[in-house]
């Protein structure tokens, strides 16, 4: 089963087991940008993978790879996290561990954070880095899928009972369990990625389509949308108003993940009838703060010199005005608008050169 490499880890189980037919939808989406909290996750995930091979502390290792005080904190945490969770250092940890399944799932496979083994008992454990969205241990889809393929690899043999961990600063969430859980997940996963593969796979709305790529392109996000557009707010009880609401959280994900994959389209060149990229509102700056100072005077200075608009505002009251050749206009990045708006479309020269340069290679 080696086609399903791809459809199925330790992120996304929960997913696909809560809804198969997304496997399908998820394949054909673009590549996804990695987001500014991901790749810090990525980046403290290497920190701490550092610390626990190297043993350097996490004050070292975060300046030589020149994390912020912030991240360096989290490092810090996490390190001294470990030292709790394994006081005596008698856990036979191993970082950054690939496990794969066996049998009817093989091919399948992951990344494991931390794995180690004292006497009876196996430890599953999961960095995470991000500040938003609290991530619990107990029923934790992913740590369930992690322990599966961990004794499928033959790392956690001889253990009975299971510590399911999640260190995400400044907490640490722990779930005690056993194989026979396991079990269980196993072959709800096993169900899932084959009705993923019928003909009709079932979908579901729920939690797990907050992280789902394919939310834009999803009918049952899609009929949640109609169903929302069409109702009247006459008549409706305060059951409807809750069931609704209910739904407003991932319909505004929706909403969301559609306007990204449309200016994703539109950024590389992908027509998309109806819409168009323009420039964001451009914000005044100072073509050049030292020479502003120079002609304004420090009249004009806070703590640090005002802005265009602000200086342009007392200018006003003395009946005076901004010279032209301080400020320039520049807008902050583009963003999506209909056809009929004012603003012209932006041309995306460097991309269409580029895709033009590799048809003629």
């Amino acid at each position: 089963m080696t086609a399903h490499s791809s459809i199925v880890g330790g992120s996304t189980a929960k997913r696909v087991i809560a809804c198969p037919g997304s496997v399908a939808l998820c394949a054909k989406m673009p590549p996804q940008v990695p987001s500014e909290y991901a790749q810090e996750g990525t980046l403290l995930h290497s920190a701490i993978q550092m610390v626990v091979e190297s043993g350097e502390s996490s004050i070292d290792v975060g300046l030589e790879m020149g994390l912020t005080d912030s991240q360096i904190e989290k490092l810090r945490f996490c390190a001294e996290a470990l030292d709790l969770i394994d006081p005596l250092y008698m856990v036979g940890w191993r970082p950054e561990q690939r496990v794969e399944f066996d049998g009817a799932l093989q091919g399948v496979f992951g990344t494991v954070d931390m794995l180690g083994v004292l006497g009876e008992t196996g430890y599953v454990l999961d960095w995470k880095f991000g500040d938003g969205v609290a991530v619990e241990a107990i029923e934790n889809e992913q740590l369930l899928f992690y322990a599966a393929a961990a004794r499928a690899s033959g790392h956690l043999q001889g253990t009975t009972r299971l510590r399911l961990i999640i260190v995400q600063p400044p907490y640490v969430r722990e779930w005690a369990t056993d194989w026979a859980r396991v079990d269980q997940f196993e072959t709800d996963l096993l169900i899932a990625v084959k009705l993923s593969q019928s003909a009709e796979p079932p979908m579901a709305l729920g939690p797990h389509c907050r992280w789902c790529t394919a939310k834009p392109v999803c009918p049952m996000m899609t009929g949640a949308a109609d169903r929302a557009l069409r109702a009247s707010l006459e008549g409706l009880d305060a059951a409807a108003i809750g069931e609704h609401l209910q739904q407003a959280d991932l319909l505004e994900d929706w909403i969301k993940s559609v306007r990204e994959l449309g200016q994703q389209m539109l950024e590389n060149t992908v027509a998309v009838p109806g819409w168009k990229l323009v420039q964001k509102q451009a914000r005044r700056k100072w073509v050049d703060e030292a020479r502003a100072l120079e002609v304004l005077g420090e009249e004009f200075v806070e703590r640090s010199l005002m802005t265009p608009a602000q200086v342009e505002k007392l200018l006003k009251k003395r009946k005076e005005t901004l010279p032209d050749d301080l400020v320039v206009a520049v807008s902050s990045g583009v963003t999506l608008a209909t056809e009929d708006d004012p603003r012209p479309a932006v041309v995306q020269i460097g991309r269409q050169l580029t895709a033009a340069l590799s048809k003629i290679v």
